[in-house]
């Protein structure tokens, strides 16, 4: 009898189907992890959104910002809030400033501290 040979494409064509597999395993992690990388942050996001609706009060446009779309309901509600106050006249600013003791102490009409 013969003496006992590999079987053509045996252990070897495994190995070379396990390679190749890890290899594409490994490939597309790195592809997923560089596009997971490569989507902006939230921060990001809200500074664009800052961005787009200050330019929109400047042109006196309504409505919500599609850079604004992401942005969470409290976070655009803070950012409206702020945007507004700062297109507020400076005499308007003036007037909503105070002092936390409980007192307006001159910070409506008066000038004096």
């Amino acid at each position: 009898m013969p003496p006992c040979t590999s079987h053509p494409g045996g252990p070897m064509k495994r190995r070379t189907i396990i390679i190749s597999a890890a290899a594409a395993a490994v490939v597309a992690i790195v592809a997923g992890l560089m596009v997971w990388l490569m989507q902006p942050s939230y921060d990001d996001v809200v500074k664009e959104c800052q961005q787009a609706l200050a330019a929109q009060m400047k042109t006196d446009g309504e409505g919500r910002p599609d850079a604004c779309q992401d942005v969470k309901d409290d976070d655009y509600d803070a950012i409206l809030l702020n945007a507004a106050l700062r297109n507020l006249p400076k005499d308007d600013q003036r007037m909503l400033d105070y002092y936390d003791d409980g007192s307006i102490n001159g910070s409506i009409g008066d000038e004096s501290p």
